[in-house]
């Protein structure tokens, strides 16, 4: 078996690797993508078995698929653990390359949960209409500020087609008209945008996980202006724990995580960021 240390960034990686047979090891620099790719794919020709470890970090997606593809185990490890392990104050790319290697070898490395590459690229799905919906707020609430420098105060009336009118028939100056025109050009095209998302995230609700859909529409509706009923609590709550979506945290409680979008807590019907607890009855 070959075990591999790699310290991971975006340009290169410095890796320190062992035979588990013969004992041998050896330390590379590989630039990316050609010569990293290469490297790996004739480590996987010789069909020995191959296990590689690295810190959780991002720009890693292409590696990860790699490794995948040619049948490698990939271990990611805790980044701040790891850094809790090392003796040194001196910090280089080949000591931390070392540092993972030898953690793999003692039986040490702080491997962590990895989501599926289904439920990441979901992850995905959410996380763009979550950008969508913020940038429709932007522009909206940029809408709406010239609404009210203008005398016209109609919230939500707003966005209905008699508001609408009377927002596109006040007398601006050219570039307040100009900008306003581009604004309602952008949001326009936003909508069928994000009730795009929307369906496709219905969609996948429907067809594979129940919970799935309806919370991670309400979680990235919670900030737009127009606000979901919030339902979310199903009677097979416990079967989402294999879904990648919620995890069991200890007795009677199960963390809603959502990657980068945040932690939200689901209790009493309500959403909210910051403590990731959902307390079960």
């Amino acid at each position: 078996m070959i075990i591999v240390g790699c310290d991971y960034h975006p340009g290169f990686q410095q890796i320190a690797y062992v035979d588990t047979k013969t004992g041998e090891l050896q330390e590379r620099r590989l630039r990316h993508r050609e010569e990293a790719e290469k490297f790996y794919r004739d480590l996987g020709s010789g069909g020995a078995r191959v296990r590689v470890g690295m810190e959780a970090s991002g720009q890693a997606r292409w590696f990860e698929r790699l490794l995948a593809e040619l049948n490698f185990e990939l271990w990611i490890g805790d980044a701040a653990e790891i850094r809790t392990k090392r003796v040194r104050k001196q910090k280089t790319d080949r000591q931390d390359g070392q540092l993972i290697l030898q953690l793999l070898l003692e039986d040490r490395f702080p491997q962590i949960w990895v989501p599926s590459w289904e439920n990441r690229d979901l992850r995905q799905l959410l996380w763009h209409r979550h950008r969508m919906v913020q940038a429709r707020t932007r522009i909206m609430n940029q809408l709406q500020a010239v609404a009210l420098n203008e005398g016209l105060r109609c919230k939500k009336r707003l966005w209905r087609e008699r508001g609408r009118e009377q927002l596109q028939s006040l007398p601006l100056a050219p570039w307040a008209s100009r900008r306003r025109q581009d604004l309602l050009e952008v949001l326009d095209g936003l909508n069928p945008t994000i009730a795009e998302l929307t369906q496709a995230i219905e969609q996948c609700s429907l067809a594979e996980e129940p919970f799935f859909g309806r919370a991670c529409s309400a979680v990235h509706d919670c900030r737009s202006p127009f606000k979901p009923h919030i339902n979310l609590l199903p009677p097979g709550l416990n079967r989402c724990l294999d879904s990648g979506l919620l995890r069991r945290e200890g007795v009677g409680q199960i963390e809603l995580s959502f990657g980068h979008a945040g932690r939200i807590m689901l209790l009493d019907g309500e959403l909210r960021r910051e403590s990731a607890v959902l307390k079960l009855a």
